[in-house]
Formats: C-alpha cells, structure tokens, sequence
C-alpha cells in the first residue's frame, strides 16, 4: 500500500486538502487529532507521563491534566522534546493499525503539521505540501481562530520554514485562492492510483 504523507505550514489549507481526499474515499491519518487521542487511550503512553511527568498529568476520571502538562513543556524546549517523543510512538502505534484496518484501499495519506520536522516523512513513499502565499495563510488564522497576527507569526516560527519543506516535498498543491485546489487533489490521486498499482 502506498503511503503518502501530508503537510503545510500554518494557514496553508492541509485540512481541507485532506477532506479532500477523503470524499474520494482515501483513508486519511490525522496526526494532530491522534496525538491527542492516543494521550488519553493508549495505556503504554499514559504510564510513560505519569512517570516524567507524575501521576497528577491525569485526572480520577481520566482525562489528560492539560494546565499541568502545558505549565512544564510552556517555554522548555527539553520537556517538550521529552514529551513528543513519548507520544510520537504511540502516533506511529495508531497509524499502523489505521494502515492495518484499511489494507483494501490503494494508498492512505498521514496528515501531520511537523511531517519533516518528526522524521515521519521517513515512513512515506510520498510526501506531499500544500502551500499558500505567507499573507494569506497568516490572514486564514487569524480569521480562523480570532488571534493577533504576532501569535499567528510566533506559531510561523516554530514550523519549518515552508520553502525548505517544499524542497523535500516530492508533490505540490498551491491554495493560494487563485488556482483550483478540487482539480490539483484529483490529478495526484489519479497519479498515487497509478503508482499504487505498481507496488
């Protein structure tokens, strides 16, 4: 099965792009989504917080202790690295059995923000970004989530930045609301059938 992974910088429309994909009836992995999933269901993981972090990192009803984690990995770089390489395998963990449960489709997309900064571009065949002029993804987010352009930009900074994803990227979707996205999505995925027929 062809894996094809999926990325864009902050504003760039990956999402959308995604759901996209999906009413062609492509599996899609969203990372963001299991990451947080995956910190409340998977028992390997929450034993591994509890210890870096202590057993207060989670309620009695056991839900995630989200001011508790946030106030350690706020600002320090160390903890957070220490974080995401706890959850990082259980992603890998959730992604398998997503590849596992959808053996009968031709190829799945993995969805990630940091797909080249994780290493998990590494497990795909493919890579593909969606990118967007800088103005207009920063204007899309802030319409988006009602924030101030500077937390907009401080969340920029901590992407890598979009040109040199683009030079790792083997695909390229521009959304930059001038060319149709619709029609660009549909010819890579007639290109990722033709590909997954060769594997």
């Amino acid at each position: 099965m062809l894996k094809v992974g999926l990325t864009g910088n902050i504003g760039s429309g990956k999402t959308t792009v995604a759901k996209v994909f999906e009413l062609l009836g492509i599996p899609v992995f969203y990372a963001d989504d299991e990451a947080k999933k995956v910190m409340v269901t998977d028992a390997i993981l929450i034993a591994a917080i509890k210890q870096a972090f202590g057993v207060v990192s989670y309620f009695d009803d056991g839900s995630l202790n989200r001011k508790h984690i946030s106030a350690i990995v706020f600002n320090n770089p160390a903890e957070l690295e220490k974080l995401n390489a706890l959850v990082h395998p259980a992603v890998f963990r959730a992604f398998d059995k997503l590849e596992s449960d959808a053996k009968d489709a031709p190829y799945i997309i993995r969805e990630a923000a940091i797909l080249f900064e994780s290493g998990s571009y590494k497990t795909c065949d493919r890579t593909l970004i969606v990118t967007a002029p800088f103005e207009k993804r920063m204007a899309r987010v802030v319409e988006r989530d009602n924030i101030a352009i500077a937390e907009v930009e401080k969340r920029e900074a901590r992407q890598m930045p979009e040109e040199e994803k683009k030079k790792l990227a083997d695909d390229i979707i521009i959304n930059d609301d001038v060319q149709l996205v619709i029609p660009q999505v549909i010819a890579l995925h007639e290109k990722y059938l033709s590909l997954a027929n060769t594997l």
